[in-house]
């Protein structure tokens, strides 16, 4: 499958920063299949070490740090030299091995020619420990599931390359509209995780997307237990299955710790959610106290709200029909879905973490996002409803120089507001020539 993530690591071999890479991101997001792609792609040979599976590999970066007599021994195991810059040394499940993890120094500062790359299940809650990673000797980056780009690159070739196409306003096509908002529709089905989308491909059969969906929401809850370490896992487990109802609340302002249980304070489950959060699982966006340049120096940072890593899984677990999806039924949790949706297209586009404005009772703007020194509200509608009483609101008071609206209305400029289709997120600052 197409993967843009394939281009950062084709730019990171030929970097004169080159350092070890890391991989974060949540279980099931392709990390794996990506370096061994990668491997078979851009070098002429490579080594693969499991470290949850190879006792003999974790031997070796028990008893030693020396970068090249690690080389040698593995060498002389697999019976083959490994070469620098000719083969690609790939260490996944490294947080089974903290000792390999701690090498990455050595690599990076006695033997840089040779190129590793590592990953690791829920290696984002092992690097936020503290001095539980070489900091500065290596290169990090973030693997997510799918963009809606990406599975339309998998799914309709034909659909793609228009997608692909559109490099202004000027670009866009109406007649594709209907098709393209089909496909849409089914990325809210199907989702991002990789095997889903290549399940889909393959056999097209939603059941098995279904039994897909559900397996790894097992896998997730399972690791709860087995990887939590220091935070309860019990508590993470009920921040993760309050997620769903907190956002299908009539007035979703902002996460409640008292959703959890009524007795629940913040000081009881902020550790969770921030396990949550580093574990690529949950993405947490952060209200502002006001929409102004810089947004960060506004950030409130007791006021957010959580949303999962991919839509498909939330849809999952919200338990939405197929059927209410397709048909455009009307049912509440739909403007949820959409903003988990604009959420997740978000995330690997923009250099800042979106955040949201709440600035007044039920009066708030989904997304407010930092583009230079530009601040850009977005409202999401699930539907073509063009009703955004607290939207036009806020550009009366503020008269932004761009507003963007997505929603399943056709493109479309009307003074300020720029109303963008659902399906191109990804094409956001093409088709708001603003920026």
């Amino acid at each position: 499958m197409y993967r843009k993530a394939f281009k950062e690591l084709v730019a990171w071999k030929s970097s004169p920063r080159r350092k070890p890479l890391v991989l974060k991101g949540a279980r099931q997001v392709g990390k794996t299949w990506l370096m061994r792609e990668f491997a078979s792609e851009a070098y002429d040979d490579s080594i693969y070490i499991s470290f949850d599976k190879d006792a003999g590999a974790v031997k070796i970066f028990d008893e030693t740090k020396d970068p090249k007599l690690i080389l040698e021994r593995l060498g002389f195991i697999r019976g083959k030299a490994i070469l620098p810059e000719k083969t690609l040394i790939i260490l996944d499940e490294i947080q089974e091995c903290p000792n390999a993890l701690g090498s990455l120094k050595y690599f990076n500062e006695e033997a840089n020619e040779y190129h590793v790359i590592t990953a690791g299940s829920l290696l984002g809650t092992y690097l936020a420990q503290p001095m539980s990673y070489p900091v500065g000797k290596v290169n990090l980056m973030n693997v997510y599931p799918l963009t809606f780009e990406e599975y339309l690159a998998a799914a309709d070739t034909g659909m793609y390359q228009y997608f692909c196409s559109v490099k202004s306003d000027n670009d866009y096509v109406a007649a594709f509209h209907s098709k393209m908002t089909e496909h849409y529709k089914k990325y809210l089905i199907i989702g991002g995780m990789p095997e889903c989308v290549q399940s889909w491909i393959s056999n097209a059969d939603p059941e098995e997307i279904t039994t897909i969906q559900n397996e790894i929401i097992s896998f997730y809850e399972n690791d709860f237990t087995k990887h939590s370490g220091r935070v309860n896992s019990g508590r993470i487990l009920q921040v993760f299955r309050s997620i769903v109802p907190q956002l299908a609340k009539e007035n979703n302002e902002k996460f409640m710790y008292a959703a959890i249980a009524k007795s629940a304070r913040a000081k009881d489950f902020e550790d969770a959610i921030e396990w949550l959060v580093s574990s690529g699982i949950v993405y947490r966006i952060l209200n502002v106290s006001k929409p102004e340049y810089p947004l960060k120096a506004y950030e409130m940072m007791n006021y957010f709200k959580l949303f999962l890593i991919d839509v498909g899984l939330i849809k999952h677990i919200a338990g939405l029909t197929n059927k209410s999806i397709l048909l455009a039924d009307a049912f509440q949790f739909k403007g949820q879905l959409a903003e988990n949706y604009i959420l997740e297209q978000f995330t690997p586009l923009l250099d800042q973490a979106p955040h949201f404005y709440s600035f007044a009772q039920e009066r708030e703007i989904d997304f407010i996002i930092q583009h230079g020194e530009s601040i850009i509200p977005i409202e999401v509608k699930s539907g073509g409803n063009k009703k955004a009483v607290s939207f036009k609101s806020y550009i009366t008071k503020h008269a932004p120089e761009t507003a963007i609206r997505f929603s399943t209305n056709e493109f479309l400029k009307n003074g300020a507001i720029t109303n963008i289709p659902l399906y191109f997120v990804g094409k956001l600052f093409e088709l708001a020539s603003k920026f």
